[in-house]
């Protein structure tokens, strides 16, 4: 263990993030070679959310990148929830489109759940289609979720070993607290998930080998509450009046105690696109699997 004086050191999501991209840009190039079809990854856009057209923006420039084909989608804010669900029908058909991705948040007027139940299981690259979630909780992962498969990648990129290692997860929501659950189950961890009506929180997490913190709450967790040489994964990202992000996690004191830690921005984030890609290449795998049977 690290003693409290040492400076963690950085997982750089960014740089694994990369790598990740480079792999299935790789892995494209070689179906290209093979006459394979080209993945293709279909990105729908509901309204005008700010936050949400800069990342939609990103992952449509890292999906061309890659080779793959992007479709885009951008519909108006008051879109009727049966105009989107007849998109999704069409997607659905669309041999060309391996992947689809509805950005969330959606607006009043369309049930989120309706929607994610309408995309086919086999081209649901956000992996939050009932089916696979199903699928991960048996241990027969197919499609996974983005963010909390990419925090897989980054802690097997520290070297640690995972197994047996306790692990808190502060937050349960189903894009990132439960399914990261499910991933660090699988990877032989104990785990205990927390939320706004768990008791004694600083006291389980310093409790905690490997600290997961997705609340959208800047800088909740304390460096203090860590036990000295845990492993912190910030999902968060907040914008302070400054205009400054920050995470979850206060950095500055929690980088004094931890053995390993990302960075906000630069950790987790880069992850969530990258695996995106890496899932849809994987959704066009199983698509030709299912085919040929």
């Amino acid at each position: 263990m690290t003693d409290q004086t040492t400076t963690a050191r950085l997982i750089d999501g960014k740089a694994i993030a990369a790598q990740v991209v480079e792999e299935v840009r790789e892995a494209v190039a070689q179906r290209n070679a093979q006459g394979l079809p080209l993945p293709g990854l279909a990105v729908v856009c509901v309204g005008d959310d700010p936050a949400s057209a800069v990342y939609v923006r990103n992952k449509r420039r890292t999906t061309e990148s890659t080779g793959m084909k992007s479709f885009s989608y951008d519909l108006p804010a008051d879109c009727p929830e049966k105009t989107l669900l007849a998109l999704i029908d069409e997607l659905n058909a669309n041999a060309e489109v391996h992947g689809i991705l509805v950005q969330l948040p959606l607006p009043a007027q369309i049930n989120a759940e309706r929607v994610i139940e309408r995309i086919d299981p086999k081209k649901d690259v956000d992996g939050f289609h009932p089916y696979n979630i199903g699928r991960l909780v048996l241990k027969m992962p197919t499609l996974r979720p983005c963010t909390p498969y990419g925090c897989m990648r980054l802690l097997r990129e520290t070297g640690e070993d995972l197994v047996g290692k306790h692990a808190v997860i502060v937050g349960q929501s189903n894009i990132v607290g439960r399914p990261m659950a499910l991933e660090l189950l699988m990877a032989r961890c104990t785990i205990t998930v927390c939320h706004s009506k768990t008791y004694d929180l600083p006291k389980l997490i310093g409790q905690a080998d490997i600290v997961v913190a997705g609340i959208g709450k800047p800088r909740f967790v304390e460096g203090g509450w860590l036990k000295s040489g845990a492993i912190v994964l910030d999902v968060g990202i907040n914008r302070l009046a400054d205009g400054k992000l920050c995470g979850d996690v206060d950095f500055e004191t929690a980088s004094r105690r931890a053995s390993w830690i990302t960075p906000v921005p630069g950790g987790v984030g880069p992850m969530t696109i990258a695996t995106l890609l890496a899932n849809t290449l994987e959704a066009a795998r199983w698509q030709e699997t299912t085919h040929q049977e």
